[in-house]
């Protein structure tokens, strides 16, 4: 069994479906429930630098 087989995780990718055989997230190892969250981040954002215009150069 390949593609199209829906039990299968070739299959699931192909159908662009999940379950078991393709879990949405990946499990965490064993014992990790004991272990201590990592503290949430801020989202780095950064903000563009103004764009500078170039002078008009004036004819004479």
């Amino acid at each position: 069994m390949g593609r199209g087989d829906r039990k299968t995780k070739k299959g699931k990718i192909a159908i662009r479906s999940y379950g078991n055989s393709r879990p949405h997230a990946a499990k965490s190892a064993a014992g990790t429930k004991t272990a201590a969250k990592p503290a949430a981040a801020k989202p780095a954002v950064k903000k563009a630098a103004p764009a500078k215009k170039a002078a008009a150069k004036k004819s004479a």
